[in-house]
């Protein structure tokens, strides 16, 4: 569902706090110099945005041998991958003592953003429909699609067109893609993610979140001479820190009536499936210390995500959160009324939006089920891909789904084409889930639910499609995706599933797009250009997955208790809190390393720069541009930030580079990664 790139403004806080996810083509320097009397040149800018990467969430080269260092949580698909039962490698981390012991990932792509350019004109000029009807839709995903086409075949590069302010602006970003990415080296999981669930999106923390990979271009590392230094000093509080990464989106000025569905339509729906897919994870690796190894980074996701979201709904259940938003959209709309050109052009776009999701609520449940599909089954996702690679590839570039256009398809083509291993029991486990869940959610007189269980169990149904695929040989998938006729033919067990639903999934996508999508979209650009009139474009967009630069200062905070927590937290606490139970049970080198470390060196900090999720990795660099952290997590107290920042008590959670060097020196003995480090 493409609502999370329907942007509208965001004002910053009186007296400018940190809050913004800044593009880089629009950063305060101004108003940083005030506050901080420190100047960011566009050297500096230019300088980090090379440097970042984005690998799914963020990353950054710290070499000029193309060496990217991003979280072990963002990197544990590729860990799991290259993993076996002879070799676990989230359970016993790993290291590549040589450069021929890097083991390539089998579907990572790492992005750099090398170009930015302002095409809203241009888009402007491309849709001329009457706004909110299906076809302005219509144009616009057309033009899309042959703007990034022309600029990849121009280029050579990825090229992504990012909708900005609700349709307002738009910007097109090329990308350098890098296919070859190899595993360095990785910690144990029980460092990486020390505490567990229960420390999850919590401080004081003490993860050793980090994994490195180095991306390799025609079969030798690439050279990346835009890569971060490594602070001989490290973090120091009170210091003003950066942070550059890719996070996913946030909902701070949507419409209060679009407040309204997600907390009582579409977030509840979401827990709900999340929480059915940890059940069935949980029961599967019950079984067996293998099953576990498989499932691990599946449920390590689910259960971040449950987690995430049951904090954020929260947020959006509390009466202050609420009061601010009407507060905020009514100072709007009594501006916009009081301005007759600003009526003209924005009156009535509140309500129109409110009609559009009230329209829309009684279909969501069933696009969720069908066109989001089993969330946590590879196979499923296969299948779907091969299928609709078929058939969206025999239509004009302009007129395919978004994600088969040809700017988008070597990235598609390399996650579905992926050698990476597909277990049989997992995958009917999590589909078995999900066809309860449709059952449940749609009823067992829907068309789609009759057609998919045709009177078997949710159970049967999943064995049968499982056992009667062919899709975990590549090749298979190639040749399906090769040929409409083909595909529409075959009697694969998972190809059946996804034909069956494919039709209602098609027919309710179309409708979101053509009836809500484009509904809000017109109106809340609507809204966005009578904002430009009133407070000018001097205020970031809401985030798209796309790099973004935030700041604050390395800083502390008081809880709930009202008690002071510590900017930093250091080996020996680690230590303390430490039981021998999992998940707080140290690996069994960190535990014979206690007396040779640095007890005392930082380990995690605490910034008050703005993040959001997709922010793990992000590189955190001091006024210098030197790399003084990694981003990898956020405190329970700013969990709300999707909505509204908090500067007060929310804090961006970080491992300080001090903390990764003496770990690497002393616990891990990684010589030659040191040297590329510079130590």
């Amino acid at each position: 569902m493409k609502r999370a790139l329907l942007l509208t403004l965001v004002l910053t806080a009186a007296g400018w706090a940190d809050e913004g996810l800044w593009l880089y083509n629009q950063f305060p320097k101004g108003e940083v110099r005030k506050k901080y009397d420190v100047e960011t040149t566009d050297g500096f800018l230019t300088a980090l945005r090379l440097a970042s990467v984005k690998l799914g969430a963020s990353g950054s080269f710290v070499s000029p041998q193309g060496l990217v260092l991003t979280n072990h949580h963002v990197a544990s698909g590729c860990i799991q991958k290259v993993s076996s039962r002879e070799h676990n490698y989230m359970a016993n981390g790993f290291y590549a003592a040589a450069q021929s012991d890097e083991v390539k990932c089998p579907d990572t792509e790492a992005l750099v953003l090398v170009g930015m350019e302002d095409i809203t004109g241009k888009m402007q000029a491309e849709t001329n429909a009457r706004p909110g009807t299906p076809e302005e839709s219509q144009q616009r995903r057309a033009a899309i699609a042959r703007i990034e086409k022309e600029c990849s075949a121009r280029s050579g590069n990825r090229c992504q067109v990012v909708t900005l302010y609700s349709g307002a602006v738009y910007n097109l970003y090329e990308y350098r893609r890098y296919t070859d990415v190899r595993l360095v080296f990785a910690p144990e999981e029980a460092i990486a993610y020390f505490g567990g669930d229960p420390d999850n999106f919590t401080y004081p923390r003490y993860d050793l979140d980090i994994t490195f990979f180095r991306v390799y271009e025609n079969g030798r590392p690439a050279e990346t001479p835009h890569h971060l230094r490594w602070s001989r000093e490290g973090a120091r509080e009170g210091e003003l820190a950066f942070v550059s990464g890719n996070p996913a989106s946030t909902d701070r000025s949507i419409t209060y009536a679009y407040l309204e569905y997600l907390r009582d339509t579409q977030y509840p729906l979401t827990l709900k499936y999340v929480e059915s897919a940890i059940r069935a994870m949980r029961t599967y690796t019950s079984g067996s210390a293998e099953n576990a190894r498989v499932a691990r980074d599946a449920l390590l996701r689910a259960e971040n995500t449950y987690k995430a979201r049951v904090w954020e709904y929260k947020g959006l259940k509390t009466e202050r959160l609420l009061e601010k938003k009407r507060g905020q959209e009514e100072k709007l709309r009594a501006a916009v009324q009081a301005n007759p050109k600003l009526r003209e052009e924005a009156g009535g776009a509140w309500e129109a939006i409110a009609a559009a999701y009230k329209k829309w609520t009684p279909l969501e449940n069933e696009y969720f089920a069908l066109e989001g599909g089993p969330r946590y089954s590879d196979l499923f996702r296969i299948a779907r891909n091969v299928l609709r690679l078929a058939a969206e590839k025999t239509k004009p570039n302009e007129r395919r789904l978004s994600e088969y256009a040809d700017a988008a398809l070597p990235s598609l083509e390399r996650r579905t084409y992926s050698p990476a291993p597909v277990n049989d029991a997992l995958e009917v486990a999590v589909l078995a889930n999900y066809l309860r869940f449709l059952r449940d959610q749609l009823g067992a007189a829907h068309p789609a639910v009759k057609a998919v269980l045709d009177g078997r169990t949710p159970e049967e149904t999943a064995e049968r499609c499982v056992s009667r695929s062919q899709l975990k040989d590549v090749a298979e998938r190639k040749r399906l995706a090769a040929s409409l006729e083909i595909v529409q033919k075959s009697e694969d067990g998972m190809i059946q599933l996804v034909r069956a639903l494919d039709g209602p999934a098609r027919a309710v996508r179309q409708k979101e797009e053509d009836e809500l999508e484009a509904a809000e979209l017109a109106n809340a650009s609507r809204i966005a250009r009578a904002r430009f009139a009133l407070y000018g474009t001097s205020e970031y967009p809401d985030a798209t997955a796309t790099l973004r630069l935030s700041f604050g200062p390395v800083q502390g905070y008081r809880n709930d208790s009202g008690q002071p927590v510590a900017w930093a937290t250091d080996f020996a606490g680690m230590y303390a809190h430490a039981t021998g139970q999992d998940p707080f049970k140290l690996p069994e080198r960190v535990l014979k390393a206690k007396d040779a470390l640095n007890l005392k060196t930082p380990f995690n900090f605490v910034t008050t720069s703005d993040i959001i999720g997709g922010n793990s990795g992000s590189p955190t660099v001091n006024s210098r541009g030197e790399f003084i952290g990694i981003v990898f997590d956020s405190n329970l107290e700013a969990m709300a930030n999707r909505f509204v920042y908090d500067e007060v008590r929310g804090r961006a959670v970080h491992v300080a580079s001090q903390g990764i060097v003496e770990a690497l020196r002393t616990v891990y003995k990684t010589g030659r990664l040191l040297a590329e480090l510079g130590f």
